[in-house]
């Protein structure tokens, strides 16, 4: 199920961004110690990011409005 960012603002995507940076970070370092429930979740957490960082791109071109 895709996550809805279109109906957030600027700010709140990249305060949602920096959520998710940090949740992937320890998603590393659970995998570095050996503990990992969902080996998947990584990956879905990096789809996720990428989709913020292209409407936040959309944003500093002027394609989206504030």
């Amino acid at each position: 199920m895709r996550d809805s960012f279109k109906d957030l603002t600027y700010e709140e995507l990249h305060t949602k961004r920096a959520e998710l940076e940090k949740k992937i970070m320890n998603l590393r370092f659970d995998k570095v110690v050996g503990h990992v429930d969902n080996p998947v979740e990584k990956r879905h957490l990096r789809i996720k990011i990428s989709r913020l960082n292209t409407i936040i791109h959309e944003y500093d071109l002027g394609i989206r409005k504030v």
